[in-house]
């Protein structure tokens, strides 16, 4: 299996948010880095067979670009192990579930997704895989999901994926 994290893209700020930080939506600077990214992703060949998302309207928000861009027959599902609070372990369990053959892309948020790479690497609960609004990595899962038995292929920063996508785009259009 491999297993695909990403952090949501930017947010409006808390404090320029009068309603609940749960329902605080992506920017447009924000939209635009996403759909960028998720370019990136479609120039990498990523085909994500399952897509979940934090039920926060920034992590939604920023599944739904990448559903549009990348994996468009995927349905997208709401995941309560991806919720603020959650721990590695929780969706280490909810992973499990998943047929062995899958690509999941989970879009959440920081702490977690970071911890989520350190437990499925190292088997540790850690913060060494900081990640970045809108970054992603990709960690395979040889079988089951297991703390420290995963893989790590790749970890992204959105400026990388960016520019992956843009030179899809130029080659592309590239004339000889």
């Amino acid at each position: 299996m491999d297993c695909v994290l990403m952090r949501h893209g930017i947010a409006v700020e808390i404090g320029e948010w009068s309603d609940r930080d749960e329902t605080r939506p992506l920017t447009d600077q924000g939209r635009k880095k996403v759909r960028q990214v998720a370019k990136g992703l479609a120039a990498m060949e990523l085909a994500p067979t399952h897509l979940f998302t934090s039920p926060l309207t920034r992590a939604r928000e920023t599944a739904a670009i990448i559903n549009t861009v990348l994996c468009p027959s995927v349905t997208i599902s709401v995941c309560k192990a991806l919720e603020p609070g959650s721990t590695p372990q929780f969706l280490t369990a909810f992973v499990r579930t998943l047929p062995e053959h899958s690509v999941i892309l989970c879009v959440g948020h920081e702490p977690l997704l970071g911890t989520m790479a350190g437990y499925l690497l190292s088997g540790q609960v850690s913060r060494n895989y900081p990640m970045k609004k809108a970054g992603v990595g990709l960690i395979h899962l040889p079988g089951q999901a297991r703390a420290g038995e995963g893989l790590l292929h790749w970890w992204c920063t959105p400026t990388q994926l960016r520019a992956l996508g843009q030179a899809r785009k130029n080659k592309s259009t590239y004339k000889e």
